[in-house]
């Protein structure tokens, strides 16, 4: 008696199962393209084709504010882990070779602290390649495809699905251009006060962690990134409420000064990892990361206004 003979049915192609699993993780056709150095109507020729070949909608919604359905939602859940085993196969094919990872970092901690010492790290891993992209917005490794993050945690707070590892406390305080030391704390207060567009409330912060009273400002200047907003207090365009870890090299040099030194907050700088994913070359990168992090240098501590 002969078998029954079952035919496979042919799977959907593969760029159009890429194509719609950039577009769910990114939640748009344009960041999509971008990742897959394709133009905005390809993706979403590769996404209709994809919906012709299961013979299910995926997408629906107007042209340009497209939406996942219950079914796009259930295969970009099943899709995004199965392509991020590929590039890990792919990554361990290439063992032999030199291994690139990719660390999404917020931007002004990536110039003032990381990579003034990334060198010792590339000189102690030779066969590791960093690329770092800036970022601040929240870690997503199911959306993301970078190896690794830096971002800056409260205590008790959660990275979801995410492994974390603290390496360094934040401390934050008062930095601006030498001069301001010698001020009075009256004319310190009148001095325009700075602040950047993604912590517009660090003066308060820095005023309710203290116990600093302050009075109301006379002049705030706004700046879209903490790098920009350094630079301004540098320049002597006013004050500015930084991370010790976002000025460390300006106030060792002298290019800033910290009167009233620097508070310890509830919060750390933590290394973010996709939990359960093995890499020996992000593990490298997290242990140093964390080995930096407890040889850097204390800030001065917290004086309040009347001791000076």
């Amino acid at each position: 008696m002969s078998r029954p003979s079952f035919t496979r049915r042919a799977p959907p192609p593969l760029n159009a199962l890429r194509a719609f699993e950039a577009f769910a993780r990114h939640g748009g056709m344009t960041p999509a393209a971008a990742e897959l150095c394709v133009t905005h109507g390809a993706v979403s020729r590769q996404v209709r084709t994809l919906q012709d070949s299961l013979g299910v909608t995926l997408v629906s919604g107007p042209r340009h504010r497209l939406v996942l359905t219950p079914a796009g939602e259930a295969l970009a859940r099943s899709l995004s882990p199965a392509f991020a085993a590929i590039d890990d196969a792919v990554d361990t094919a290439r063992a032999g070779s030199h291994r690139e990872i990719e660390i999404s970092c917020l931007g002004t901690f990536a110039l003032k602290w990381l990579i003034p010492r990334l060198p010792t790290f590339l000189e102690a891993h030779p066969d590791i390649r960093v690329k770092l992209s800036e970022s601040w917005a929240a870690v997503d490794f199911a959306r993301d495809r970078f190896d690794g993050a830096v971002r800056i945690l409260n205590l008790g707070q959660t990275a979801g699905r995410a492994e974390a590892t603290p390496f360094l406390i934040q401390y934050q305080g008062p930095v601006g251009a030498p001069g301001i030391e010698r001020l009075s704390p009256e004319a310190f207060a009148r001095l325009p006060r700075l602040y950047a567009t993604t912590f517009p409330e660090s003066w308060r912060v820095w005023s309710e962690l203290t116990g600093v009273a302050l009075p109301p400002a006379t002049l705030t200047r706004e700046f879209a990134h903490n790098h920009s907003m350094i630079e301004a207090a540098a320049s002597g365009m006013g004050v500015a409420i930084a991370p010790w870890a976002f000025v460390t090299p300006d106030v060792m040099a002298g290019r800033l000064v910290a009167p009233f030194g620097f508070a310890e907050r509830p919060s750390q700088f933590v290394f973010l990892r996709p939990a359960g994913r093995k890499d020996v070359a992000v593990d490298a990168f997290r242990d140093w990361l964390a080995a930096e992090g407890a040889a850097s240098p204390p800030p001065p501590s917290h004086r309040g206004p009347a001791a000076d």
